[in-house]
C-alpha cells in the first residue's frame, strides 16, 4: 500500500545507530606477532635440550665420577690413567698367525695383562684372576672381555692354550706396546692389569699385587665401573 509505513515496529531507535550489530577485533600488530613466534621458538629449543640432557646424563655421570673425582675421594684401588690413552692403530697376530687389528676390541671392556709366551708364575696368577674376576661379575661378565697381549714370539704351551680359550690372545710388538700401556715408576708391564673403557681408552691400572685382598679391591673397582656405565654400555660389540 502507498501509504504503509514498512519499517519494523519492533525494532529501538538505538538499532538504527549499527545496523550491522557486528563487533570488529583488532588484529595483532607484526611486531607482536613475530615475539611470539619467537617464544615459540626458544621454548621448543630448550625442550629439545632437556630432552638430549636427559639421554647423554648416564653417560656424564659414569665419565664423570671415574675421570673427574680424584682415586683419593673415591678409595679406588685402580689408578686412574690421565690422559687416557686411546688403543693404536696397530695390528696384532693371534697364536695361529691371523692378524687383528687391535682397534677392534673396543666396544667391550676390557681386563688387560701382559706377558712373553713362556708365562712365568706371575702371569699365570694374573690370567687366573683375570678369568675369576670376569666370572665374578654375574649378569655383567658378558660387558667385559680379558686379554692377555703376548709380548715376544715365544710359543705358548699347549696346556696354556687350552686354559685361556675363552680369553683373547694377542702377540704384539713390544715397542708398539710400550707406548700405548705404561707399568708405574720402577715397574714392569707384566706387573700389572690394566683396563680399557668399551670407548678403546686405556684409564686405569692396577697395583702389583697376588693376594685375595687385592684381588678383592680390584672387584670392586669393576663392579664400580660396572654399575657406573650400566646406562649407556650394552654387552657385545657393535
Amino acid at each position: 500500500m502507498s501509504g504503509s509505513n514498512s519499517s519494523n515496529p519492533a525494532a529501538k531507535p538505538g538499532d538504527l545507530d549499527h545496523p550491522l550489530g557486528l563487533t570488529v577485533h583488532s588484529l595483532p600488530e607484526p611486531r607482536e606477532a613475530a615475539l611470539a613466534d619467537e617464544q615459540r621458538t626458544r621454548r621448543g629449543r630448550w625442550k629439545m635440550l632437556a630432552v638430549m640432557l636427559v639421554c647423554a646424563a648416564p653417560v656424564v655421570a659414569s665419565y664423570f665420577t671415574y675421570y673427574v673425582v680424584r682415586p683419593e675421594g673415591r678409595r679406588n684401588y685402580g689408578e686412574l690413567i690421565e690422559p687416557q690413552r686411546p688403543l693404536p692403530p696397530v695390528t696384532a697376530t693371534t697364536l695361529d698367525g691371523q692378524p687383528v687389528a687391535l682397534p677392534t676390541l673396543h666396544g667391550q671392556w676390557l681386563l688387560v695383562s701382559v706377558a712373553g709366551g713362556g708365562c712365568d708364575a706371575v702371569c699365570e696368577r694374573h690370567l687366573y684372576l683375570q678369568r675369576q674376576l670376569r666370572e665374578g661379575l654375574g649378569k655383567d661378565k658378558e660387558r667385559l672381555d680379558w686379554v692377555w697381549l703376548v709380548d715376544d714370539a715365544v710359543p705358548v704351551r699347549d696346556a696354556l692354550q687350552s686354559a685361556v680359550q675363552q680369553a683373547t690372545v694377542l702377540r704384539m710388538d713390544r715397542a708398539q706396546l710400550a707406548q700405548w700401556l705404561a707399568p708405574a715408576a720402577g715397574r714392569q708391564l707384566s706387573d700389572h692389569l690394566y683396563v680399557v673403557d668399551p670407548m678403546g681408552h686405556w684409564m686405569m691400572r692396577f697395583p702389583p699385587g697376588q693376594d685375595t685382598d687385592s684381588a678383592a679391591r680390584v672387584r670392586r673397582d669393576l663392579e664400580r665401573l660396572m654399575r657406573g656405565s650400566a646406562g649407556w654400555d650394552k654387552p657385545g660389540r657393535p
